[in-house]
């Protein structure tokens, strides 16, 4: 079972090759390096080239005749850059090392969560370079998940300052930073009504009222520094002791930050001084975090000593096994160099810090000889568990960002599987009983074998590649089993023509599989194009979804054509007897003899108004797309009482500086938040803090207010990030996938019946379609109870609507061309009418089973693909419209105007 019917998380990782190309150049401070670099870069967000050949191009624009040799030669790659090679030969060095750094990192990451206790977790690379899915089903604490992937395990270990020697340098920082605050700031302006005669004791008053107040802001204007992070001092000015030399609340660390990067500020501070957070406590108000002086011991700015010297760790219980405490063990060299360490740093702390967060910082007691120590703090097991698995595996060669990431609740996948079952049960007897209804108990129990028959098959193979199934993929099996019901329509019918005319039962069998195999064959391939396109250009649950529809199509040709043949001969061959029509359906549409031709005109017109009013919409109210193509978060709420959306919004822009989207989805109780806040920063106290924001804006609307914790983890049921790059890249996937179905299908549709103008009339007739799907998305996009916003899962709907539509326009092309054939001296618009009339019931007979089957999904396949399945409704009807009114007299049409213009 997929994640979103068991609930979990998926994660796209992204590893950083900006970072990995810096790293190969020992982080060279050459100019031109620097300059190339921000604008390959800002030129990535823009470009699907890989970063490494951006850079190159960047290059050689910033700097042009210069050489790469000089900067890449490096002591790691000495053997690999010679200082006379071309930039073509540096670039493929720096090619390989970073497929080199991507495969570790994948490696790295699989070992750390096959160390995490997950069953089942799915970890691959993804066909853009550097991309890496991970999928660990049951997961409910999604801020551990992101830690373990997204630390790259660098392990250090730092000398630090004592409190006392650093307070005097932070006090010089906020007078210096008081100074310049003073001379940037605005100058104010006395206003003449301003001037104002005021009695003494007036002015007394005023000032004993406003003079509490009159110092605090005076206070804080002489210590703007201090404003935002509380020196670790006495109320006499006396420093405390230890290596901690300032805390702060975490919604300051982001000013403190920025105060400490001021050229003004950062030039005061001691060269041989590095400011890092670390030690995070949860105190009434919210975290507070804790900032220790650390102390550069090597010239090139490093750390006393490296954890690539760890080659051991485990979690451990304290002495008073009471807390979590991580043991790890150095090889002969580290064992040696920490002992150094240690010893000169007795009676002072010795700073353990993890990708530039301080862990711990532990007074040192005695020299610790023989390489065995711990690591120390305030670990859960978990935590503690977490971080030895890190050091275990190694660290990464580069920082992996999630560039994607979604998150189901295990009471969301419960529903999901509910609902799945009810949408697949109920489309399943409706089938059923429709094939025994119209097709008698005879040939109607046959197709119904074979359906059943087909389901074994599809589920059976899916479990043979195990295939994850997720909502869409039941989706695709029962759209499957409602197209599968047209290999049997098709035969049926053949086999009815056949008997109408007057031959025998067994002839009439044999001659109608042989009558009805083209028109198979045909309309199944196409769909079989589409869902191959779907397939290789999907990712996640649309892929999924294109899975078993082509396993599903191939299987139900098969069972269509051989089980059902198998049956029946077998029956004949017995001497019994089997109907293939009821006395209530037998005469259904069989003398229908309708003008179509000569009513083309009104379809037109039909369509044109339609298609005006679905251009009109999307040109002036335009579509709602989704985070899949602009980027952003997406959370969805359930909350224990009915609530206003709009209230929510509200409440939620005092967090977010500016109101999210808030839409109900599903009960009223219910709602969809997205917002692209903070979207283009990475880092995992991101996604932390902007779910403490989310929880602070959405916690006030329910009836008993949640903890945090239950927040997150029951009442978010569940949530999902698209980072802008590969919202890009969904995008580029999606109009890549659009395009070259139509192609393929015009392509075949032009080799398969030999004139141009009937791969025209099918590309019109899907177009027609596609456009009136997208306007009718556009139209009502508000005005529905659940979501119309163009996502992966809407570009899925449409291909599969564009299958759909083209299967039912190639059974109609089919027998145009029988027809043809048969009567090649007849007038062509008196062939073009009798081919549509002698298709119809088979095209009454399969879009109703198909329609059928899709309305059960809608109405009892989830809240989650109300959108989808409502695009594959509407795809239906107007697919079904246009093979008839559309695609043939488009390529009668233009065959009229092709011979009239020869002539």
């Amino acid at each position: 079972l997929g994640l979103d019917l068991k609930g979990g998380m998926n994660v796209t990782l992204e590893v950083s090759v900006p970072e990995i190309v810096k790293s190969l150049s020992n982080n060279s401070s050459n100019k031109d390096f620097i300059a190339a670099m921000d604008k390959a870069i800002t030129d990535q967000r823009d470009s699907q080239d890989d970063f490494v050949t951006l850079f190159g191009r960047a290059f050689n624009e910033v700097a042009p005749g210069k050489k790469l040799a000089p900067i890449f030669s490096t002591m790691e790659l000495r053997d690999k850059v010679k200082f006379n090679d071309t930039n073509e030969q540096v670039l493929k060095v720096i090619n390989e090392e970073t497929d080199n750094a991507i495969s570790n990192s994948f490696n790295i990451l699989r070992s750390r969560i096959d160390r995490f206790g997950v069953a089942q977790p799915n970890i691959q690379q993804l066909q853009t370079k550097g991309r890496i899915l991970v999928e660990l089903p049951g997961i409910k604490d999604p801020e551990r998940v992101r830690k373990l992937l997204q630390g790259t395990a660098k392990l250090e270990f730092w000398e630090t300052y004592a409190n006392a020697e650093v307070a005097p340098i932070l006090g010089q920082l906020n007078q210096r930073l008081y100074e310049y605050n003073e001379a940037n700031a605005p100058k104010e302006e006395v206003k003449a009504e301003d001037k104002t005669d005021a009695k003494e004791g007036d002015l007394v008053e005023t000032m004993k009222n406003d003079s509490t107040q009159a110092n605090m802001e005076e206070m804080a204007k002489r210590a703007p520094l201090f404003r935002v992070l509380n020196p670790m001092v006495s109320q006499t000015g006396e420093a405390f002791d230890g290596p901690v030399v300032g805390m702060a609340h975490i919604k300051d660390t982001a000013q403190v930050n920025k105060i400490l990067a001021m050229p003004e500020i950062k030039n005061m501070i001691p060269s041989s001084m590095k400011l890092a957070w670390g030690s995070q406590a949860t105190q009434k108000g919210g975290s507070v975090f804790n900032l220790y002086a650390l102390k550069v011991s090597n010239r090139d700015g490093s750390a006393a000593l490296s954890g690539d010297v760890v080659v051991d760790a485990r979690q451990e219980f304290g002495q008073n096994k009471a807390t979590s405490e991580v043991s790890m063990t150095m090889n002969a060299e580290g064992a040696k160099a920490w002992s150094l360490l240690t010893r000169r740093n007795i009676k002072k702390s010795i700073a353990i810090v993890l990708d530039g967060y301080v862990k711990s910082a532990p007074n040192v007691q005695n020299a610790i000889e023989g390489g065995r120590s711990q690591i120390t703090g305030n670990f859960s097991i978990e935590e503690a568990k977490d971080l030895a698995n890190m050091l275990k595996s190694g660290k990464l060669p580069a920082p992996a960002h999630i560039v994607q990431e979604e998150m189901v609740g295990p009471t969301l996948g419960k529903e999901s599987i509910q609902a799945g079952l009810y949408s697949f049960v109920i489309a399943f007897i409706l089938i059923l009983v429709y094939m025994i209804f119209f097709y008698s108990t005879g040939a109607g129990v046959v197709a119904d074998i074979a359906l059943i028959t087909n389901l074994f098959f599809v589920v059976g193979i899916l479990a043979c590649f195990k295939a994850v199934l997720t909502l869409p993929g039941i989706a695709g099996i029962v759209l499957t089993i409602g197209m599968s019901v047209d290999a049997n329509v098709l035969i049926y019918e053949r086999i009815q023509e056949e008997l109408r005319g007057g031959k025998g039962l067994r002839l009439a069998v044999t001659d109608g599989y042989k009558s009805a195999l083209s028109a198979i064959i045909d309309g199944q391939v196409t769909t079989l194009l589409t869902g191959i396109v779907l397939f290789y250009f999907g990712s996640g649950p649309i892929k999924g979804f294109a899975t078993t529809l082509i396993i599903g199509i191939i299987t139900s040709m098969w069972c269509g054509i051989y089980i059902t043949r198998i049956i029946i001969e077998h029956r004949l061959n017995k001497g019994k007897n089997i109907t293939f029509v009821t006395s209530m359906t037998s005469n259904w549409l069989t003398k229908s003899k309708i003008k179509f031709i000569e009513k083309r005109k009104v379809a037109y017109m039909v369509s044109g108004v339609l298609i005006l009013a679905s251009i009109t919409s999307l040109l002036t109210k335009g579509l709602n797309y989704s985070i899949d193509f602009q980027g952003g978060r997406t959370y969805v709420v359930r909350f224990d009482q009915p609530v206003k959306v709009e209230d929510i919004s509200k409440s939620l822009a005092k967090e977010f500086d500016g109101a999210p989207e808030v839409k109900t989805f599903g009960d009223n109780n219910q709602v969809r938040i997205t917002t692209d806040y903070r979207i283009d920063e990475d880092g995992i106290t991101v996604d932390e803090q902007i779910e403490s924001k989310l929880y602070e804006g959405a916690k006030g609307f329910f009836k008993d207010t949640p903890s945090k914790d239950h927040f997150l983890k029951v009442d978010r049921i569940s949530s999902q990030k698209v980072g802008p790059t590969i919202s890009d890249d969904i995008k580029k996937d999606a109009l890549i996938s659009i395009f070259f179905s139509l192609i393929i299908i015009f392509l075949y549709i032009l080799i398969r019946f030999s004139e141009w103008q009937y791969g025209l009339g099918a590309v019109a007739a899907l177009a027609h379609d596609s456009l009136i799907v997208l306007g009718f998305f556009s139209i009502f996009d508000g005005l529905l109870p659940f979501s119309l916003d163009i996502d992966q899962a809407f570009i899925a709907a449409i291909l599969t609507v564009v299958g759909y539509s083209i299967n039912d326009t190639v059974v109609v092309f089919d027998r145009l061309r029988e027809y043809i054939g048969l009567h090649p001296k007849r007038n062509r618009e008196e062939i073009i009418d009798s081919a549509l009339s002698s298709t119809l019931r088979r095209t009454f007979s399969t879009s109703l089973s198909t329609f059928v089957v899709l309305l059960a999904i809608f109405l009892f396949g989830g809240t989650s693909i109300k959108g989808f399945t409502l695009a594959l409704l509407i795809g239906v009807i107007v697919g079904t419209y246009s093979s008839i009114f559309i695609a043939t007299p488009v390529a009668y049409d233009t065959r009229k105007k092709a011979m009239s213009s020869k002539k």
